[in-house]
């Protein structure tokens, strides 16, 4: 028998009684074990019932990732297919969900294309980035629509401790590939700032492999970056600052379709922006509250060198959102919040409808006790096109001795059709369709969390997900129609383990997703991946190395297109030179693997674009004392 919503909240929700008062954001943001996204709110991570994978930092500068899309590939259920190299165009799956169905955010901001949904990760420089954390799994209770595979948020670089902290870094390697970014950070007690520029720049490669002789060159890549974060201790009860990023710059790609037939030698230059302004305050002993402003742009404009003119496809959100936060005492607490969202059109193309509101509030209690802990939210979100929209979560955890812990979770999820799917103008051929529904999920999960030894660490996940409205293509292509079900069962545990001075990160994914209306498998999903990141430190010297295997997947939902699985290694090394002056050097791709992910047809046949040869990168990085 089904648990209806009701009973649930009933089984969850104890009486409110009272609980500890938690680090502010900015402190957060530099600690590994703490979690931000799950609740819009700091909590322990181990206090918290999402499956999350967090990146500060420090692990960036350790794995000196190319991009924020090679950086994912190391967590546990996430998959990323590129069309090739970097700047290229890429596929996010996140528990057998596509890259529609997981929201990024900015510093708290949307990002993202509102007519063709997703966000553009590409373009983001990794030496802007202070912080990523990845949560697997739906959230749409707590951030609405799109929250449906899981979330990701990127916060922006922050000041380094007080004083005054410049410094700059240089890398160069194979295609031509440069990255070039100064910074500096500092502050007081009661005021940080941190203001970093970068320059990237690549020759590229060929990213497919047969198409039209236009095609055949190497497609190159160009990105300069600006970040900004300044924050204030107004009183020792309110913080306010704000933060800015800006990514700009140009992509080339190959179109193995042509232009209506014909040759084409297609480029891209963009805009990705965010900005944010925020105040945090405590009103009492047990009230806590922020509001944030934000506004992102995605800007995009194509050109072919082979014939004139350009389309334009731009995003605008405005977003306002206010959180209070009740410590009630004896481990609870109960956050409450309100979320305005605008997003605005500005396209070559004539859309039917180009402005859209979304109004939301929510509320969730949680309650953390000596052996039993509960979570239940519930989010009601009003859309100017498709009404009311009602989400809840719900976990139970139960702490079986001090190492170890069981999580069981449901979650709803939702994501509301994008300009694209709903007003693209009908051209002969293909139109959209404004009679879409928002597609909808319902999640399952148990967690195991233990202490395994003081120096081994184990996570793992049961869940199933089932999918209804999916919002597919249909059989003539004309158009798109809610006219898929899908179901995804999944199993996924991360090992972190410390031995003879070695620091191991094992994480492995098993899923079986699949189409309600075919019983195929859903296509670019393979159905086991492994990371495995090993890393040392000898004085001043670090090695480490990561392997990713994933198996074989099928290029297309009708299963008849079979990519095969692939593994890749990569290498890196580290020398602190002294106390100023630090080298470091990335090998990746080292046994020089030819794969693809992701699937074209030229003149009948079917070919997979290319990913990255073996690559070699050298950095040096200055931080001098002042």
């Amino acid at each position: 028998m089904k648990l209806s919503r009701l009973a649930l909240a009933v089984a969850l929700a104890p009486s409110l009684t009272l609980a500890a008062q938690p680090a502010s954001h900015e402190q957060a943001l530099k600690l590994s074990d703490t979690l931000i996204t799950a609740n819009r709110d700091v909590e322990q991570r181990s206090d918290s019932s999402a499956a999350s994978t967090v990146f500060t930092r420090a692990d960036i500068e350790r794995l000196r990732p190319a991009s924020v899309p090679h950086l994912l590939t190391q967590v546990p259920g996430v998959q990323v297919a590129n069309y090739g190299g970097r700047g290229a165009t890429y596929g996010l799956y996140i528990r057998g969900t596509n890259t529609s169905q997981t929201l990024v955010l900015i510093d708290g901001v949307r990002a993202g294309s509102a007519t063709m949904g997703g966000a553009a990760l590409q373009f983001l420089s990794v030496d802007q980035i202070e912080r990523i954390e990845v949560l697997r799994g739906s959230r749409s209770a707590i951030h609405g629509a799109d929250a449906m595979g899981g979330v990701i948020q990127i916060f922006t670089r922050r000041s380094e401790g007080e004083g005054l902290r410049p410094y700059a870094r240089i890398a160069g390697g194979s295609d031509s590939t440069w990255e070039r970014n100064l910074g500096l950070s500092g502050g007081n007690e009661r005021t940080r700032f941190n203001l970093s520029a970068g320059l990237e720049e690549t020759a590229g490669i060929d990213r497919t492999r047969t198409s039209f002789a236009s095609d055949a060159d190497d497609d190159g890549y160009r990105n300069r970056s600006l970040a900004l974060s300044l924050s204030h201790q107004f009183t020792d009860a309110f913080e306010g600052g704000f933060t800015v990023l800006d990514q700009r710059g140009k992509t080339e790609f190959d179109n193995p379709f042509g232009n209506w037939g014909a040759p084409a030698a297609p480029y891209d230059e963009y805009i990705i922006s965010t900005s944010t302004l925020w105040l945090d305050g405590r009103i009492n002993d047990i009230w806590r509250s922020r509001i944030e402003l934000g506004h992102s742009e995605d800007k995009q404009e194509n050109f072919d060198k082979l014939f004139p003119g350009s389309t334009v496809n731009n995003s605008y959100r405005d977003s306002l959102n206010w959180l209070n936060t009740l410590t009630l005492g004896n481990g609870h607490s109960l956050r409450l919040g309100a979320d305005y969202l605008n997003d605005k059109v500005r396209s070559s193309n004539d859309f039917q409808v180009s402005n859209r509101d979304n109004k939301a509030v929510f509320a969730q209690h949680s309650f953390q006790g000596a052996r039993f802990g509960t979570e239940l939210g519930m989010r009601h979100d009003d859309n100017q096109q498709f009404g009311n929209e009602n989400t809840f979560n719900g976990a139970l955890s139960y702490r079986l001795d001090p190492d170890n812990q069981l999580i069981l979770s449901y979650a709803e999820g939702f994501r509301v059709p994008t300009f694209a799917d709903l007003y693209w103008p009908f051209d002969g051929f293909y139109g959209g369709n404004p009679e879409l529904k928002p597609e909808k999920s319902r999640s399952y999960e148990l967690q195991w969390r233990s202490q395994l030894a003081p120096t081994t660490q184990l996570e793992a996940s049961l869940y199933r997900t089932d999918f209804r409205d999916l919002i597919v293509t249909t059989s003539d292509f004309s158009t798109v129609d809610n006219i898929n079900r899908a179901r995804v069962n999944g199993f996924e545990a991360t090992l972190k383990q410390e031995l003879f001075g070695w620091q191991g990160d094992l994480g492995i994914s098993i899923i079986d997703p699949r189409s309600r209306e075919n019983g195929h498998t859903l296509p670019n999903r393979a159905r086991r991946t492994l990371n495995l990141n090993l890393d040392r430190q000898f004085g001043d010297i670090g090695v480490g190395a990561s392997f990713t295997a994933v198996s074989s997947s099928y290029g297309n939902g009708d299963n008849t297109t079979e990519l095969s699985g692939y593994g890749v290694l990569d290498l890196r090394a580290s020398w602190q030179a002294s106390s100023e002056v630090a080298f470091d050097m990335k090998l990746a791709n080292v046994m020089d693997k030819d794969y693809s992910r992701l699937m074209y047809t030229h003149a009948g046949q079917g070919y997979g674009y290319r990913e990255l040869p073996f690559t070699a990168m050298l950095g040096v990085t200055w931080t001098p004392d002042l």
